[in-house]
């Protein structure tokens, strides 16, 4: 029968033998003794008592008694080390203590760390637990929740079930420290480092605000060269490929388009141009001299882009000398004749002429387009054409897209003030001066020819001197006077040059204009009006008083 006595261990009541407890008090006051000097000796002893209490509640549990023996006693301190054994461990090298420490093997139990949490410190424990970062266990959790939100609930399970980290011998258990003098020294020593490290922060976010703003402003320039040197040279890549492709494409565009305009005088994107003037001045060295123009700086961007992005080519000086003197050559090229092309129309002049017509039978007049072709002197004689038979005509039939003549003919029909019907032609030109303009303007031929009552009208003008071409902006405007309550019936083909709705008209007259090639006009006091046929307004009027259509209110 042996001696017990009671003793409190941080608030916890234990049984022992008078025996043990001698020798538990001894290793007690060895282990103060030896932390005395430690920063924070109270603290460290109180983390050991803790660990030395929970021990003897598992061996108590584990046993089945109530009483603490010297055999208890000895089991616990050879788990937590003597003070002669850990003294011996602090003169060996730093290596080798190391591996002991963190080569350990000890058994981790799962708690939530308070020291490294988001929310509650679950990841942060779980990422401890299996020794791994917390960031990935962050991010598991974050897939759950954004796939079903059946993460959140997870979370908030394990906040509730896991317990805290509290105290040092958790922590330690937490990450799989062991738990004996030699490991609560280093867990503690890690803690002081790591109170250092904020105290140091600390220190760092108390200096005035310049200081912070010049180690900002420091570290922002460090990280946006680093950015620059990285993730900026792909970007400047994606650019560099994106001008290649646009450089490349216009150059593939102006080259179908010079190649088109040599061969065949016209290219459709290009539809604005004036051709007709271009062709009577050395058209295609213009055309050479705008390709250069165009050309040359395209392919100095992208060699320019090869080399100093993608690091591949290289154009030596002479290459890049001669480049510029053929563009800078081309530019002079192209503007001497642009400036000789504008000096030809700098002046203008126009005259008219009155024609006499006929009056017609019944006052009334056809106005049709020519569809004639008149050939020149040099013509007739180069294509044979008095051999050819007395009654054969040619038709004027050929595709008028890039002739813009019959764009420069505009007719109008006027009230003429005597009974004599007449047509004035008003011929216009430009030129150098005013005399020059004059004499284009009178060099400009229309044929217009008068049938009885059949007025036809040329689509086009011709030149009177076949050696002067027209490209001085010729245009003729034609005036018809007619005598009032004048019947004019139009065909189909005078709207490009007359302008008159015969659409409109027909309409109003219940004809199809699909059908019919023509409409009626009367000359007013008013001018050229639409002529109603009056059966069609009877029988308009006869359908509305039977109910068919519905009210007409006349006026």
């Amino acid at each position: 029968m042996n001696k017990t006595i009671i003793i409190n261990i941080n608030g916890i009541v234990f049984h022992i033998e008078e025996d043990a407890y001698e020798i538990l008090k001894n290793y007690m006051t060895d282990v103060k003794r030896h932390f005395m000097n430690s920063a924070d000796s109270l603290e460290i002893t109180t983390d050991i008592e803790n660990r030395i209490a929970e021990m003897f509640n598992e061996l108590l549990a584990r046993d089945n008694k109530q009483v603490i023996i010297e055999q208890d006693v000895n089991e616990v301190i050879g788990q937590m080390g003597t003070v002669a054994d850990f003294e011996r461990s602090e003169q060996d090298t730093e290596a080798s203590f190391t591996d002991t420490y963190y080569n350990t093997g000890a058994t981790r139990r799962l708690f939530r760390d308070p020291d490294d949490r988001l929310v509650a410190g679950v990841c942060a424990g779980i990422a401890n637990y299996f020794d791994i970062n917390p960031a990935w266990i962050r991010l598991a959790f974050t897939l759950i929740v954004l796939a079903g939100g059946a993460g959140l609930i997870l979370y908030i399970i394990l906040w509730a079930v896991v317990p805290k980290a509290v105290t040092r011998a958790d922590r330690m258990a937490m990450k799989g420290e062991k738990q004996n003098l030699e490991g609560f020294r280093r867990n503690f020593e890690q803690e002081m480092a790591g109170m250092r490290q904020n105290l140091s922060n600390f220190h760092n976010e108390a200096r005035p605000f310049v200081y912070k703003a010049r180690d900002f402003a420091g570290d922002f320039f460090d990280h946006l060269g680093n950015f620059m040197r990285g993730a900026g040279k792909v970007i400047l890549k994606l650019i560099g490929i994106c001008i290649l492709i646009c450089c490349f494409g216009s150059l593939v565009f102006f080259i179908v388009g010079f190649i088109t305009l040599l061969s065949i005088g016209h290219f459709e994107p290009f539809h604005d141009l004036p051709y007709d003037l271009l062709q009577h001045h050395h058209a295609g060295i213009i055309y050479t001299s705008a390709f250069l123009i165009a050309a040359i700086p395209l392919l100095s961007i992208i060699m320019l882009v090869f080399k100093g992005i993608f690091k591949v080519g290289d154009v030596s000086r002479s290459t890049g000398t001669t480049a510029l003197v053929i563009w800078l050559c081309a530019i002079g090229v192209f503007v001497y004749h642009i400036v000789g092309i504008a000096t030809e129309f700098r002046s203008s002049a126009s005259y008219s002429e009155t024609i006499s017509l006929k009056p017609a039978k019944n006052n009334t007049y056809y106005l049709r387009m020519n569809d004639l072709k008149y050939f020149t002197a040099e013509d007739s004689a180069r294509l044979d054409i008095k051999n050819l038979p007395s009654n054969m005509q040619i038709t004027d039939d050929e595709d008028n897209d890039f002739d813009h003549y019959h764009q420069r003919i505009s007719l109008s029909i006027e009230k003429s003030d005597v009974p004599q019907p007449v047509l004035v032609e008003q011929y216009h030109a430009r030129g150098r001066d005013y005399d020059d303009a004059l004499v284009n303007s009178r060099n400009i031929k229309y044929m217009f020819t008068q049938q009885d009552s059949l007025l036809k009208f040329d689509e086009r003008f011709y030149a009177r001197n076949n050696n002067n071409e027209l490209w001085h902006d010729e245009d003729v405007s034609l005036t018809l006077k007619l005598p009032l309550n004048a019947k004019v019936i139009v065909d189909n083909s005078m709207e490009r040059i007359s302008g008159i709705n015969l659409y409109d008209c027909n309409e109003l007259n219940k004809r199809e204009p699909d059908k019919v090639h023509d409409a009626t006009f009367i000359m007013t006091d008013n001018g050229l009006q639409c002529k109603v046929d009056t059966l069609v307004t009877d029988t308009i009027i006869r359908k509305h008083l039977s109910g068919d259509t519905a009210k007409i209110k006349l006026k």
